[in-house]
């Protein structure tokens, strides 16, 4: 049973996937006498983890219970006490963990502060699985910036648009639906200002109910950015924040009174520093961004080597012409391809999406 009781774990930590960062989404479920007594899931940034959130919900059902819980549980005082003491206190013997947390700080020791409390602790339990659940905040914790998803929406020959530009719909409603949850489950969604102003795009996450809004993150080296677009005329009921390498007072200061967020970047003639773009979002704790790019900015995410995941949308039409997405990322010959891993593939009605890892 302690397979399906992780799954129970797992289960629970994706009700708080997009709405806990820094901290990571984890589940925790809490069975005594073969009966469920209580799940947890992390709450807000600063509130209960999901240990906590379970040992309040059994209301003194804990003594000689098991825990399962996705992640280690921490064994540091942050912005709560550790959940280890709480552990130890609620009478629990036996807690079975899926994954290590890999913060220095923690990654062992909660483990080794229950087992010298007495409790029996098992761990490794859908380690492969919860590792890829986790991957926002497994990237920000071991390589100090946000987890990058590139997306885009393409023809079945591998076109952005039409020969005019046109580009709306290849994708179909299911898609876009399915890009808007996304957009709900992550941080920050960023985009090039070129990119907002041919949509005039909202970027935020539409159609769904109460859905959690990302910070739309826009790179605009010279303010260029209209002041009446729907992306500024919004910003005082969805976040936005735009980055920009020099401007004009006045723009400034007139984006500011609509509400947008600035901050100054580090930049070359009209492009921003995108390692410095990722090195402000991650001290601002925010975990996993959605490049919704046009071609130059995905290109540039690219080269850098900044792009963690894919997810390709594939429309159900042939276009033609030569609007391919990476005309200027070429990798001249096979040997040197950039390959994907751990391809999946997901149909939504007639599109497919395609996701998978670049070995970059």
């Amino acid at each position: 049973m302690d397979r399906y009781y992780m799954k129970l774990a797992m289960r629970a930590a994706e009700r708080s996937r997009g709405k806990c960062s820094p901290n990571p989404f984890v589940g925790a479920v809490i069975v005594n006498g073969g009966k469920i007594v209580a799940e947890g899931n992390t709450q807000p940034y600063g509130s209960d983890h999901a240990e906590i959130v379970a040992i309040k919900e059994a209301q003194g059902k804990c003594k000689g219970a098991t825990m399962y819980v996705s992640m280690e549980p921490c064994c540091v005082y942050g912005k709560t006490p550790p959940c280890t003491s709480a552990i130890i206190e609620a009478g629990i013997k036996r807690v079975v963990v899926g994954i290590l947390d890999p913060n220095p700080q923690i990654s062992g020791k909660g483990i080794k502060t229950l087992q010298e409390a007495g409790l029996k602790v098992e761990h490794g339990f859908f380690a492969e699985e919860i590792t890829e659940q986790l991957e926002y905040y497994l990237c920000y914790v071991k390589r100090k910036r946000p987890f990058v998803i590139w997306k885009s929406a393409l023809s079945l020959d591998g076109k952005y648009s039409a020969s005019d530009g046109s580009s709306k719909w290849i994708s179909n409603p299911s898609s876009r639906r399915f890009v808007h949850k996304t957009r709900s489950q992550v941080e920050v969604v960023l985009a090039g200002i070129k990119s907002v102003a041919h949509d005039d795009a909202m970027l935020n996450a539409r159609g769904l109910r109460s859905a959690k809004q990302p910070l739309r993150v826009i790179l605009d080296p010279y303010l260029d950015i209209s002041l009446t677009s729907k992306l500024v005329e919004s910003a005082e009921e969805f976040p936005a924040m735009i980055m920009y390498i020099k401007a004009d007072e006045s723009k400034i200061q007139a984006l500011k009174d609509k509400g947008v967020q600035l901050k100054q970047s580090a930049g070359y003639k009209d492009e921003l520093d995108l390692k410095a773009v990722m090195n402000t979002l991650y001290e601002m704790n925010l975990y996993s961004v959605l490049l919704e790019t046009g071609n130059r900015l995905s290109e540039s995410f690219w080269k850098a080597k900044l792009v963690d995941k894919c997810m390709i949308f594939y429309g159900n039409m042939i276009l033609g012409g030569e609007r391919s997405i990476f005309r200027h990322y070429d990798r001249h010959n096979m040997d040197r391809a950039v390959p994907l891993e751990k391809i999946k593939v997901k149909k939504l009605l007639d599109n497919v999406l395609v996701t998978g890892y670049p070995l970059l």
